[in-house]
C-alpha cells in the first residue's frame, strides 16, 4: 500500500504514533516525525504488519532520512499515577516538545488514533488507524515499536522468568502465570489488570 502525505500543501507535517499501550510491564513510547516531503520507502507500513527485521531496517532509513524526529517514554510509575491514556497522550507531547526544541516547527500534526490534547497552537487531526494511511504517522509507529522492543528486550535480560523477550511483556497466559507464580517486577503497571481471574494483585 502507498502511503501519502496528508496534505498536498508544503504544510510541515508531523507524524505521531504510540507503542506498548497495552501491556502489563514497561513504559510505554511515543514517536514523533517529520519526513522529507517527498520521501518514499516501497517498505513503509504499519509496524503490526510488518516482521521485526523490516521494522529495524526501516529504523535506521527513517532516523537517517528524516527532516526531525523524537521518541519519549513514559516509565510504568507515572503510567500508574496519570493513567495509560494520558501517558501515550503525553509521551507524544513531549516527542513533538523535543522535535521543537531541536529547532524544527510541526505546522500540522498527526495523531494516530482518536484523542490528543493538542500542543501549543499547532493545528491536529486524529486518525484511526492512520499509522496505516500515512507515511509520517507510519515512520512514528516504526520508531516507537521498535525503540520499545529495544528496552524490553533489556528488561527481559534483568527478569528472564516473565519470557518479555517472546510476549514483550503483554497479557499472555504465559506472562500471568508467571505473576502468579514470581510475582511483579519493578517494572509492572499496578494499575492495570496483571491477572485476569478475580486473584487478589500481588503487590
Amino acid at each position: 500500500m502507498l502511503l501519502t502525505r496528508f496534505s498536498d500543501s508544503k504544510l510541515i507535517e508531523c507524524g505521531c504514533d504510540e507503542a506498548g499501550r497495552g501491556c502489563l510491564a514497561g513504559p510505554v513510547y511515543a514517536a514523533a516525525v517529520i519526513l522529507p516531503a517527498d520521501f518514499y520507502d516501497p517498505m513503509l507500513d504499519d509496524s503490526k504488519k510488518l516482521p521485526p527485521a523490516k521494522r529495524e531496517r526501516l529504523r535506521k532509513i527513517i532516523e537517517k532520512e528524516a527532516v526531525a524526529w523524537a521518541v519519549t517514554a513514559i516509565e510504568a510509575d507515572e503510567i500508574d499515577r496519570i493513567n495509560i491514556l494520558n501517558a501515550s497522550i503525553e509521551a507524544m507531547r513531549r516527542s513533538v516538545a523535543s522535535i521543537i526544541a531541536g529547532g524544527t516547527i510541526p505546522e500540522l500534526l498527526l495523531i494516530d488514533g482518536n484523542r490528543f490534547y493538542g500542543y501549543e497552537n499547532i493545528p491536529y487531526r486524529c486518525i484511526v488507524k492512520g499509522d496505516g494511511k500515512y507515511a509520517s504517522i507510519a515512520a512514528a509507529s516504526i520508531l516507537a515499536k521498535t525503540h520499545r522492543d529495544e528496552r524490553v528486550r533489556g528488561m527481559a535480560a534483568e527478569y528472564p522468568v516473565y519470557g518479555w523477550e517472546k510476549n514483550m511483556a503483554y497479557p499472555t497466559k504465559a506472562h500471568r502465570e508467571a505473576i502468579r507464580r514470581y510475582g511483579i517486577s519493578p517494572y509492572h503497571r499496578k494499575s492495570f489488570r496483571l491477572l485476569d481471574n478475580g486473584e487478589p494483585e500481588l503487590f
